[in-house]
């Protein structure tokens, strides 16, 4: 299938169109929900979805229904609907799922940019979000609208946009219960909010990881006291936090230490990690900002590194973040500032926790286990209390039908010149999981442009610009050979 026009419409929508919008959407914090507890009265994620609208609502679509979904309470959904076209039944859907609220500022932004400051560099559009996971909507209707404009035949296609993803999407089971009827038969699944090894070729995520998140408190005294009479006999609640981590995990190693957070990596998974090794590389680990390591401009690295990876084996590295758990620590309260830290043995010690489990743990059950050790038989009698923000089992995707897989590497040949690779992602999207359940007949389409350097969450978080615009035209091809399948 010739594409070439496709590709012509899809380089003058990013350039005229697609970069300008994400530019403005980068200026909106539009902070997920489990960041901003005033979410509602503060109105930016209504902001975000209302702009998002009216801009789906000027393309030139034909027969395109759109509508902000509001259930009260929750936060709010954009869902647009666009019949088949070149004679094809309206029965079977193509599924586009994007998300539109972000992760907070964090520290460490470069001194010329910032979380709300759009700035284009390099290629590259810094600022938080546009990348995780803001192009999705426009991406999605500048592909059918590309497709249509040429006459390419394609399925009817469906789209839900949502505005807590980055909480956990507590609220998307609600909406898929009321919308879920109306998506059809959801012949294809394709998730713009994954990543990508390199910026090379088309990359589609195999399995996605679980997630359970939440706060461990520690307390031992009612307030602080002066640690010269009471340290020794007063336990420091860190270190008894501490201990009740290692419960967890073992502190040399980061190996999860209850068989309950593991599971078995399939045959098919070990053999994609295998092929996504061998073309990654080193690339795999050298890829982050290691402390006493100078970073070539690509953020790649050929100096020798003093901070290590717990691998340099490139296919291990994949295995352990993708199909292996992990606890971080992501957050602490009741420590004061260096500034203001004076000799008293603090009260209590919070501190937030992040567990990534294997794609195929259950996250209800592995959350439940999580809260009981981390709170039977306290060191000292201590006072302490695990509240629970996210239990999100991972996702493992169906078997590849042979018409996907096909369809796959014709359009990475297309758009960038090499056959695509499929690999695992360490994040959590509980959508995929959730449409897994709903629709099992599904084929999943998981990509996305948050490739090497990109830091979604993080800071200097960029979308790389020639990249979102070849995965364009990679999805567009796939969406156009689905009636040939």
């Amino acid at each position: 299938m010739d594409l070439s026009e496709v590709s012509r419409i899809l380089d003058r929508k990013w350039d005229e169109d697609l970069l300008p919008r994400l530019v403005e959407y980068v200026k909106i914090p539009a902070k997920s929900p489990a960041f901003d507890p005033a979410w509602a009265s503060r109105g930016e994620l209504a902001e975000v979805v209302s702009r998002a609208h009216a801009w789906c609502q000027a393309q030139d679509i034909r027969d395109l229904r759109l509508e902000i979904v509001t259930i009260e309470g929750r936060t709010p959904c954009l869902y647009f609907e666009v019949p088949a076209t070149g004679g094809l039944s309206d029965d079977a859907s193509v599924l586009f799922y994007g998300h539109l609220d972000k992760q907070p500022e964090m520290d460490g932004w470069r001194a010329d940019l910032g979380p709300y400051r759009p700035v284009v560099e390099g290629g590259r559009l810094y600022g938080r979000g546009s990348a995780d996971d803001g192009y999705a909507v426009y991406t999605a209707l500048s592909v059918i609208q590309a497709l249509d404009a040429q006459g390419i035949a394609r399925p009817r296609c469906v789209g839900l946009i949502e505005t807590c993803e980055e909480s956990g999407s507590p609220d998307l089971p609600a909406y898929l219960e009321r919308l879920a009827p109306r998506f059809g038969d959801v012949l294809l699944v394709a998730g713009l909010d994954s990543g990508c090894g390199n910026y090379d070729q088309l990359w589609v995520t195999t399995s996605l990881r679980g997630l359970i998140g939440g706060t461990l408190t520690v307390e031992m005294l009612t307030e602080g006291v002066h640690s010269g009479n009471a340290s020794g006999i007063v336990p420091s609640t860190f270190r008894i936090a501490r201990r009740l981590l290692n419960r967890l995990d073992d502190p040399e190693t980061g190996r999860l230490l209850l068989p309950e957070f593991g599971a078995a990596i399939p045959a098919e998974r070990l053999a994609q990690a295998r092929r996504a090794g061998a073309i990654l590389g080193e690339a795999v680990w050298r890829q982050f900002p290691w402390v006493g390591c100078d970073h070539a401009p690509d953020g790649h690295s050929t100096a020798q590194l003093h901070a290590m990876p717990t691998t340099t084996d490139p296919v291990e590295g994949i295995l352990n973040r993708t199909w292996r758990g992990a606890l971080s620590v992501t957050g602490a309260e009741h420590l004061p500032s260096l500034a203001n830290a004076g000799n008293v043995l603090r009260p209590k010690t919070s501190l937030k926790l992040s567990l990534r489990l294997p794609p195929t743990v259950d996250g209800e059950a592995a959350a439940a286990l999580m809260k009981r050790v981390l709170e039977q038989d306290p060191p000292y009698g201590a006072r302490v209390q695990f509240e629970m923000d996210a239990a999100a089992g991972g996702w493992n995707a169906p078997q590849t039908a042979p018409w996907l897989a096909r369809a796959v590497d014709s359009a990475s040949l297309q758009a960038f010149g090499k056959e695509a690779a499929w690999m695992g992602e360490g994040g959590t999207i509980p959508f995929m999981n959730m449409l897994g359940v709903k629709f099992p007949k599904a084929q999943f389409l998981i990509t996305g442009v948050l490739g090497p350097g990109s830091n979604a969450h993080g800071p200097n978080e960029f979308l790389d610009i020639g990249y979102a615009r070849k995965l364009s035209l990679a999805v567009a091809s796939v969406v156009a050979s689905i009636n040939e399948r």
